[in-house]
């Protein structure tokens, strides 16, 4: 299981652990979507478009390793190494983000505080930087909802 702890209040910047050891952190962009984040000596950059509804990872090569699309609807998919993973929205009051698999629910990606932003996933099947990848979706789409909603009130 996946836990990411918001690092600073100030900045959104989580630090990512597997089963309570610290493997990597997670800097979001500051002015557009998407973030970064380093695993086991290799840099990943994930970049979003315009909308933040699509996404994509690439290695330092700027080979593409991953792809999110449709992010922020109530269903979405990603593309990894030849693999489709299909998630949805729990429901439409909840932030949690269920993956699906043969019809069922295998995993999901939640916030496990409020207050502070951090975030549990549990993504069997998934290597760990798509794992990682999925996170950072999430935690964007989640920072650019409360940044909506704070504009809005």
């Amino acid at each position: 299981m996946l836990e990411a702890r918001k690092a600073s209040v100030w900045r959104s910047r989580y630090e990512v652990s597997v089963d309570g050891r610290t493997v990597t952190t997670w800097d979001n962009a500051f002015w557009k979507s998407g973030g970064s984040f380093e695993l086991a000596g290799r840099h990943y950059q994930v970049r979003g478009n315009f909308l933040g509804n699509r996404f994509s990872m690439v290695d330092a090569d700027d080979r593409v390793v991953a792809s999110a699309d449709r992010v922020g609807r109530k269903r979405w998919t990603v593309e990894a190494d030849g693999q489709t993973y299909q998630f949805q929205r729990a429901s439409l009051w909840s932030n949690e983000q269920e993956l699906h698999a043969g019809g069922r629910r295998v995993g999901s990606v939640k916030r496990t505080s409020l207050w502070r932003g951090d975030l549990t996933a549990d993504l069997p099947g998934l290597p760990l930087p798509v794992q990682i990848f999925v996170l950072g979706v999430v935690i964007t789409m989640l920072d650019q909802r409360a940044a909506a909603a704070g504009a809005a009130s």
